[in-house]
């Protein structure tokens, strides 16, 4: 078999091998890299056993030389791309930088701390009633609920019950019941301001950690604002 051969039979091979496993760049890399070595010490091989009377056809030579090209390319573009994915990566991070110590509003579970928390309730087209559901998210168990305006306009809840004593302080999620004709059609996490205690890069994506402990895409958020001093 001819090194122009067996290099496209270990590179179909390797393709289907990446397929079948899924690697990631780095991995990739290396068996390119792995391919061109052995493409390198074959033609080496070839040439130095060749037959002085029957030496490689120029032709043959040439096309070898077009393959050892085009690895040697392929190994180059691959650390190329490698490179640039990994400048693009610490590029999106910084650009977010400044959101550390923040407030993002998203869909995320709020901290409760005496202080009035914020909601931003969107119903469901065709809703005739909005209630709003509190929940801990620990135990699953509603330990509140109130019925809202049929609106996106924001509203509070007090962190009180019914006799006006506060609930503990600690994680719960807010969630908006559409009502038509009595029933409950459709039930939303709502969305409120949380502090950005760290910021991640997974899959490609920028995630935000939030004081809550929710992770949420950056993609996700719809409001950036300075933190409120509770005591103002």
């Amino acid at each position: 078999m001819d090194i122009a051969s067996a290099t496209a039979a270990r590179t179909s091979g390797s393709a289907a091998a990446a397929s079948a496993e899924k690697p990631g760049a780095a991995k990739q890399g290396s068996m390119i890299a792995s391919d061109f070595e052995t493409f390198l010490t074959m033609l080496t091989t070839q040439m130095e056993n060749q037959d002085p009377l029957k030496p490689i056809e120029s032709t043959d030579f040439a096309v070898q030389l077009a393959t050892f090209s085009g690895v040697e390319q392929q190994v180059r573009t691959n650390n190329l791309l490698a490179a640039m994915q990994s400048q693009l990566g610490a590029s999106g991070i910084s650009q977010y930088a400044s959101w550390v110590g923040m407030e993002v509003r998203a869909t995320a579970t709020a901290m409760f701390s005496d202080s009035p928390i914020t909601l931003y309730p969107e119903p469901a087209s065709g809703a005739e009633r909005a209630m709003v559901v509190v929940r801990d998210p620990a135990s699953g168990e509603d330990i509140d609920r109130f019925e809202v305006p049929v609106s996106d306009a924001p509203v509070q809840w007090a962190g009180v019950d019914g006799d006006g004593n506060p609930f503990p302080e600690g994680k719960y999620t807010f969630h908006l019941q559409s009502i038509k004709n009595d029933t409950t059609f459709s039930e939303e996490q709502i969305a409120v301001f949380s502090e950005v205690q760290e910021l991640r890069m997974a899959d490609g994506e920028i995630r935000l950690v939030l004081a809550g402990g929710d992770e949420v895409a950056a993609s996700d958020v719809t409001a950036v604002r300075k933190p409120e001093d509770p005591e103002a």
